[in-house]
């Protein structure tokens, strides 16, 4: 509880350190980081799963951590180290993931800054901060259009789970691998995925015992893609 009310929280992966501001005062859940988010950032590093040129979007994003993290980590696929010349770098950023990371209209400026003050500035065009309330605001997103749809301790109010589950059915191809982690805290979360595995094959890909966190992958129909 103490780190949920510390003004900053400081993080390492793709070998940068990342400094996000926190401000539970004024936004509450928003603007904080959950162990959800910390556990699936190091999900997909330790996996090594190939984001460059893939199109994704981040639900419910909060303090940005882990669209910061995907931007960073399809550059890495690309090209390690940042001693490469200038040239070299704009090049390797065309091969980069295009990252959609969205939240609500009240939180957008705070992830924005939060965005912006721990990407390289040739990532920056890479990482775009967008609002998006579940089952509102579904046209400015182009149907079907992402790679990956990514979710971290999303999962928690029940009165947005019919929202959620027409956003992502909204975002998703046949090709869309979804990404959801989080802590069964009640019995509600349950339901959840009951109702994902009624439109969506659901698996487990992760637990970490240490945080009490899951990791579940959804696809369309029966498809479970290798990522």
């Amino acid at each position: 509880a103490r780190q949920l009310h510390s003004p900053s929280a400081t993080f390492h992966f793709a070998s940068r350190t990342i400094r996000l501001q926190q401000d539970w005062r004024r936004l509450g859940v928003a603007a904080v980081v959950w162990d959800a988010a910390v556990v699936l950032c190091a999900y997909l590093e330790m996996e090594g799963i190939d984001l460059r040129d893939r199109s994704v979007i981040e639900l419910g994003a909060g303090t940005g951590l882990l669209g910061i993290v995907v931007t960073l980590l399809a550059q890495g696929s690309c090209l390690t180290g940042t001693k490469e010349p200038a040239g070299v770098r704009a090049l390797c950023s065309t091969c980069c993931a295009h990252v959609t990371i969205t939240d609500r209209a009240a939180a957008l400026e705070f992830l924005e800054s939060n965005v912006q003050a721990n990407l390289p500035p040739e990532l920056r065009p890479r990482a775009v901060v967008k609002e998006l309330t579940w089952g509102k605001d579904l046209d400015n997103f182009p149907p079907g259009a992402f790679d990956f749809v990514l979710g971290a301790d999303i999962i928690y109010l029940e009165e947005t789970f019919v929202e959620l589950l027409q956003t992502l059915e909204h975002l998703c191809s046949e090709r869309t691998v979804i990404l959801l982690s989080c802590r069964i805290r009640y019995e509600r979360d349950l339901k959840f995925l009951k109702m994902l595995r009624e439109r969506f094959s659901v698996s487990k890909v992760h637990y970490d015992s240490s945080k009490d966190v899951h990791i579940y992958k959804a696809q369309r129909g029966s498809r479970k893609d290798d990522f």
